[in-house]
């Protein structure tokens, strides 16, 4: 009886442990941004104590306001300018245009990267996992392939940030109609949590996949 007692309080604490953790490493790292303000304007200056979250405010509006500058005439100007820059810089450059073509395509509006949850193989036929699309294969790559493939990520779980990149043929993909987010805590859960039944069209076994 108190093994359940105690397990039971273990399922009600150890998320909401977790969570603040979690919030709180983000909040954290966030307030570092204070520093790029003069010490005169840090709250333990003006008030006489830290203010958790200050720094994280900061941190939005920046992202904000940087946002709003660049859509502009000016701002795309001065963006354009800031890249060439950094283009002429060795090392840094590379750094630089490898993590804007990644993150261009993660978080850009007008792409598919993880905007699309698939069934596949993996790592072995009759053995099925959930993958997410991330384009199609290009350069020197697609002149290798014989048909119609698409780029795939398949995390690991429970930690979705790492996992594996495969190219695999476009017919032999099952589109899934769950939302990325269910997809990923079906992930996370490792199975445990699985997503609801939504009615789906008639398909056949290997799918039809518009990229």
């Amino acid at each position: 009886m108190i093994k359940r007692y105690f397990i039971t309080g273990l399922l009600i604490w150890v998320p909401l442990a977790i969570t603040a953790w979690v919030l709180m490493s983000i909040i954290g790292a966030m307030d570092g941004s204070l520093q790029l303000l003069p010490e005169a304007l840090h709250p333990r200056y003006l008030l006489g104590f830290d203010i958790p979250g200050v720094g994280a405010v900061l941190t939005l509006l920046i992202i904000l306001s940087t946002g709003l500058l660049a859509t502009n005439f000016i701002g795309q100007r001065l963006v354009l300018w800031w890249e060439r820059l950094l283009a002429r810089i060795p090392v840094v450059n590379s750094i630089y245009n490898s993590v804007k073509q990644v993150s261009d395509t993660l978080f850009s509006s007008s792409g598919n990267a993880f905007r699309k949850a698939l069934l596949i193989e993996y790592p072995r036929r009759g053995a099925w996992t959930i993958a997410f699309l991330t384009g199609k294969p290009g350069g020197e790559v697609s002149t290798h392939l014989a048909g119609e493939h698409i780029s795939v990520y398949v995390p690991t779980t429970p930690n979705p940030t790492s996992g594996f990149f495969l190219i695999v043929p476009k017919a032999e993909v099952i589109e899934l109609e769950m939302s990325v987010d269910t997809a990923l805590k079906y992930v996370i859960s490792m199975g445990v949590v699985p997503p609801p039944v939504t009615p789906a069209p008639a398909r056949p076994a290997t799918g039809t996949l518009n990229t």
